[in-house]
């Protein structure tokens, strides 16, 4: 269990089977125990992890407009086709402060992020200007952004930012949570995984800018993703065609109990 717990002390909220798959590809396939047997010997350890909830920070309460839906139904073929934003709080001893995220939706990447002490667009807009930097700074009209109703993606600033690169504008509608998903698995995995696991707030902007600053590396280089065929995000941003999904809910039984697995 060294090795698990070598892996928990740099993502402490992930997950058995991501844990299983990890150590599969570190040591001989021959030595490591199956899938089964090894979520059963991380129950007999307590290692198997809770989930736990996360909140929102959307106000849509404002004067800019709101744009139409424009991905239901779409399904990308590769990177820099759709990225979808969101923002959500992380808890201080004294306050809290905000991250700003852009994700590719193709290979789950995290191609932008901007931790800041508010809500403003100017920090919403430098998680942006790092996406589009990634991408290359230049004619993205084949992109979609995807993001909610808030005030930030609305606001003139950021219209304009997305429009002098020629990005198509899309926006959640009803206030329905689901409409921007993958944004929100995002800010799940990304607190649930690492913030929440902590057992304690941080103290300072800069401790919890250092671990974000971590985590994100971990999770787009090392952490493998149902939904991308258990790769990991850095190397399906590299690749084409749909990706193979992975995330069906099963129960594991051993010992006399069932263990579902979140996938």
């Amino acid at each position: 269990m060294d090795s698990v717990r070598e892996i928990r002390e740099m993502d402490p909220g992930i997950g058995g089977v991501k844990l299983w798959v990890m150590l599969d590809d570190m040591y001989n396939a021959d030595w490591m125990p199956g899938r089964d047997a090894f979520l059963n010997l991380l129950h007999r350890h307590n290692l198997m992890q809770k989930p736990r909830k996360s909140r929102s920070t959307t106000n849509s309460n404002h004067r800019y407009h709101k744009w139409k839906n424009l991905i239901k139904g779409f399904i990308p073929t590769a990177a820099n086709q759709l990225w979808v934003s969101d923002i959500t709080y992380i808890d201080l001893v004294d306050g809290c402060c905000y991250l700003h995220l852009v994700t590719d939706a193709y290979s789950k990447k995290i191609v932008g992020w901007c931790l800041a002490g508010s809500l403003g667009a100017t920090f919403t807009l430098k998680a942006l200007r790092m996406a589009i930097n990634q991408a290359g700074g230049s004619d993205l009209s084949g992109l979609i952004h995807h993001s909610d109703r808030g005030v930030q993606y609305c606001c003139d600033l950021y219209i304009d930012e997305l429009q002098k690169y020629g990005i198509q504008i899309s926006m959640t509608e009803d206030y329905k949570p689901t409409d921007n998903a993958i944004a929100e698995r995002v800010n799940g995995i990304i607190k649930g995984e690492s913030i929440y696991r902590q057992q304690r707030r941080f103290k300072t902007y800069y401790e919890a800018l250092k671990e974000i600053e971590r985590f994100v590396d971990f999770y787009n280089n090392r952490r493998p993703h149902y939904s991308i065929g258990m790769q990991t995000p850095d190397v399906a941003h590299e690749q084409t065609g749909e990706q193979r999904k992975m995330w069906k809910k099963k129960n594991y039984a051993g010992n006399g109990q069932r263990l579902q697995i979140n996938l």
